[in-house]
């Protein structure tokens, strides 16, 4: 099983930044797809961002342009750099990691976009 803890949310005023990031602990595989995921009130969970053990990324295109994903496989760690945040931003941002031995997920960490 892999651990995986959330850190960096909190509240930002829109067009600021804020950057997440992941630690996972456990049985990790070299090779799995970390990802970052969202979920606002009342809407369905939504992948944000994936990147692969390689370092291969993809972003759903509400956020393509403003954020970037990365992957420390040394520290077993990923990270969301967000910029240019909007209100519309504003959820519960999860991180997850994916292999077909598992399939975890962190806690969530609150992120608002508030003047």
């Amino acid at each position: 099983q892999v651990q995986l803890v959330e850190s960096g949310g909190g509240l930002v005023q829109p067009g600021g930044s804020l950057r997440l990031s992941c630690a996972a602990s456990g049985s990790i595989l070299s090779r799995d797809v970390m990802a970052w995921y969202r979920q606002a009130p009342g809407k369905q969970r939504e992948m944000v961002a994936t990147v692969t053990s390689v370092g291969g990324t993809n972003y759903a295109n509400f956020v393509k342009g403003r954020f970037t994903i990365s992957r420390d496989n040394g520290k077993n760690t990923i990270a969301l750099q967000m910029n240019n945040l909007n209100p519309e931003d504003t959820a519960v941002y999860y991180c997850n990691a994916k292999s077909w031995l598992y399939d975890s997920w962190g806690q969530g960490t609150q992120v608002t976009v508030s003047s």
